[in-house]
């Protein structure tokens, strides 16, 4: 049978192209604003809602959730809610989902859970305080699940670098932004939506069966 697969923010990016990779394998189940062809799509805003959970199967096996932003401010520029924000969407919004799936997650044999932080929470990086404050305590949590969820839940997370997707077209439009970014990756070049989604795949996958705890690092060498 093929494994139930819920993606929140499966519309865009990284989430659009995991979508795509796990068409025909999965039995794929999307929570986002915009519908996602080939999919059990239910229209979603984390921030302001529950996730629905009618017409969702009694078990899953893998949960990925994807929303994330990028908000680059000088620190003194960042106001109360601008933090606020970034907690909600990337914290409390992943927390919501986890808890309200975790029953479900708990009768599968083979549940895997992918999160994703981001290369500024081991790189300090000017204008990222609030984004990596708020990743950072998503790696907190995807370590203590990864140990209190564990032998029947895996918990993963994935931290990328600068990628060439919808949500950095205001970094990645400025030819001049954009090849600065590039000049810092060793690898020469922005990531893609691809090279982040088979990460992503491999980690709901059996082939990453002994793998939890870890925040993987798809950066084109950024980590280094």
């Amino acid at each position: 049978m093929k494994p139930n697969i819920v993606i929140v923010g499966g519309s865009h990016g990284v989430g659009e192209a995991l979508v795509k990779k796990l068409i025909g394998s999965a039995e794929l189940y999307t929570f986002c604003r915009t519908p996602v062809e080939a999919s059990h799509h239910t229209s979603f805003d984390v921030l302001t809602q529950d996730l629905p959970l009618e017409g969702l199967p009694e078990t899953i096996d893998g949960l990925v959730y994807c929303p994330g932003s990028i908000n680059l401010r000088p620190f003194h520029m960042l106001k109360d809610e601008d933090w606020q924000n970034e907690w909600q969407l990337n914290v409390m919004g992943a927390v919501k989902v986890l808890r309200a799936l975790y029953p479900r997650l708990k009768k599968s044999d083979k549940a895997s859970v992918v999160l994703f932080s981001t290369v500024a929470v081991q790189n300090g990086m000017p204008f990222h305080a609030s984004i990596a404050a708020s990743k950072g305590a998503l790696e907190g949590v995807t370590r203590s699940l990864a140990a209190e969820w564990a032998p029947q839940i895996r918990v993963n997370a994935i931290a990328p670098s600068l990628l060439d997707t919808p949500l950095a077209a205001k970094l990645t439009s400025n030819a001049k932004i954009r090849e600065q970014s590039v000049e810092k990756h060793p690898l020469k070049r922005l990531g893609t939506a691809d090279d982040v989604a088979s990460a992503a795949s491999y980690l709901l996958s059996s082939e990453s069966s002994w793998m939890t705890g870890q925040i993987l690092a798809v950066d084109g060498g950024m980590s280094l």
